[in-house]
């Protein structure tokens, strides 16, 4: 069971898992949480989506594909962002107001996953069914269901792809890596960059990777709101502090686009040569990077599915149905373990870029 979805599995298990993610053998029925999944519900009822603010393209387009699907699907919609300085408060209030405005369901991309517990409980005392979005909410029994890209995996898969791009550079360690993660509000940020350690550990303790500044700990590699602009200067300190003397800096683990370009920014300000830097949710600049042989990776999250999962949840709770898991036993929240839906993240680097991305309008056109 993964507490709080820390659990550790192999680079072998991870392959597997993402065939019997795709398997529909791996999908388990009968598995409802919440209060509307016996009874149904009225085919035309409100539908609340409630996001945290607009810090990455895939936030935004989750947005568009909500508000445009659930119309789709015949339901109205109340889709809302939670602002860039208040954002607790303000998803607690959106949530609150989609309560009084009668959601039959109330989708939740967690601004900070351990604040919603008051809001979670109010949606199910009023009859709603609560879908944790993307990131898990915690420390509360009133979470019905959780769809997402299996997190941990996203961060193995970048662990490893640090460690393949080093190796593709210089074939021998020792290498010299800093390691990033993402905000400590965000549920996520700890499962990434746990899914990452549980590849690198192995080698940092053998001495085959050597952390240059000696900062390995989450809490000292966090960046606070995902925001370029804290990533980059703690990047900046790390190369005056660290790397000053001429030093080599091998690769970067970095756990999103937004985060891998601000330090490839800093690395280039300074006049270093680039490491191999990691990221996740095909931004469209960093896949140019990456087409350019700066970036070296990100992790392919295709929104679009992530979304319509979702949304074929809502569907099967509108008909009175069960929806469909694949994960009935490892999303321990604290309080209890969260029926779960997973989909498999993709590793992208300059190699596959074209493969990946060949269903993929926007991103396609971008490497040709």
């Amino acid at each position: 069971m993964r507490k709080m979805i820390t659990k550790a599995v192999t680079v072998t298990a991870v392959a597997a898992l993402a065939l019997a993610v795709t398997g529909c053998s791996s999908e388990r029925e009968g598995q409802g949480g919440g209060s509307a999944d016996a009874k149904g519900f009225a085919a035309d009822s409100l539908i609340g989506v409630a996001l945290p603010s607009k810090t990455s393209e895939n936030w935004v387009l989750a947005g568009d594909l909500f508000t445009n699907g659930l119309k789709d699907a015949g339901f109205k919609s109340d889709v809302q962002y939670a602002g860039s300085t208040t954002t607790v408060a303000d998803q607690q209030n959106q949530i609150s107001a989609m309560i009084t405005k009668g959601a039959k369901v109330i989708v939740i991309g967690a601004a900070d996953a351990a604040q919603l517990s008051t809001q979670v409980k109010q949606a199910k005392e009023s009859g709603a069914v609560v879908i944790a979005y993307d990131r898990l909410i915690t420390h509360t029994k009133d979470v019905d269901y959780y769809v997402a890209f299996d997190n941990f995996k996203v961060g193995q898969l970048q662990g490893q792809a640090l460690l393949d791009g080093m190796k593709a550079k210089k074939p021998k360690g020792p290498w010299t890596v800093e390691l990033f993660s993402g905000s400590p509000d965000d549920n996520n940020s700890s499962v990434f960059f746990n899914g990452a350690m549980n590849v690198l550990k192995p080698l940092i303790a053998k001495g085959d990777i050597v952390v240059g500044s000696g900062q390995s700990d989450v809490k000292q590699t966090a960046i606070q709101g995902w925001k370029a602009e804290n990533a980059q200067q703690r990047m900046d300190s790390l190369l005056t502090s660290t790397y000053g003397s001429g030093k080599t800096l091998d690769g970067m683990l970095s756990p999103n686009d937004t985060l891998a370009r601000a330090i490839l920014t800093s690395v280039k300000g300074a006049g270093k040569p680039l490491p191999v830097v990691t990221g996740q949710d095909s931004e469209v600049e960093s896949v140019k990077s990456i087409v350019a042989g700066e970036q070296y990776s990100t992790i392919n999250k295709d929104t679009r599915k992530l979304v319509a999962e979702v949304i074929r949840m809502v569907k099967a709770l509108q008909a009175g149905k069960a929806p469909r898991i694949n994960d009935p036993k490892s999303y321990d929240n604290g309080v209890k373990v969260v029926p779960a839906y997973l989909l498999p993240p993709v590793i992208v680097t300059k190699a596959n870029a074209a493969e990946a991305y060949a269903n993929d309008p926007k991103l396609a056109p971008l490497t040709k």
